[in-house]
């Protein structure tokens, strides 16, 4: 069923049901990457939330999650500018490093926050993502974890947004 967000109609695109297999295929993968290293998990705000939770749940090594609040979205496209609303405190000299991220558009976003985690010395840097739009990418970023590759095309649901409103909806759907 469509759903109407504003002034734009929405229809499904990927079922609840999907994520979830894919959301715990993905945390298999990390469980076997992982073993014996002790992750900090850090979800970027406010769209990997949901994201985030879902996977850190389906984690069986031990792990932390920090949370960092950047933002490059107002409407349905990047405004180019990244900005940091909510620091992060957590010492990253010699911790594995999983980035967790609703989605890589351009790829500004992870392209401005990637020197500054690098800056404090990880062991290592991985990036996990729930959705990725490869004809959309401008910036050489790469993520080592992606649960779907869709086409460049506006999405709301599973934590993505319009304009602040969607996030709650348990699937993903796409701009009519």
């Amino acid at each position: 069923m469509d759903v109407q967000i504003i002034d734009k109609v929405f229809r499904p695109f990927i079922s609840a049901e999907q994520i979830s297999e894919k959301v715990q295929e993905l945390a298999v993968r990390i469980n076997a990457d992982y073993a014996g290293k002790r992750p900090l998990v850090i979800g970027i705000l406010n769209g990997s939330f949901i994201f985030a939770a879902d996977l850190f749940r389906g984690l069986t090594v031990d792990a932390e999650i920090s949370f960092i609040k950047l933002a490059s979205y107002k409407g349905t496209s990047s405004t180019g500018n990244v900005v940091t609303a909510i620091g992060m405190e957590e010492n990253l000299k010699d911790r594995h490093i999983l980035i967790v991220e609703d989605i890589i558009d351009t790829g500004k976003t992870l392209s401005s926050f990637l020197p500054e985690i690098h800056a404090r010395q990880p062991a290592s840097v991985k990036i996990a993502t729930f959705l990725s739009k490869p004809e959309a990418l401008q910036h050489e970023v790469h993520a080592d974890y992606c649960a779907f590759e869709i086409e460049n095309k506006f999405v709301v649901g599973y934590g993505l947004d319009y304009d602040g409103l969607g996030r709650n909806l348990p699937a993903l759907y796409i701009l009519k």
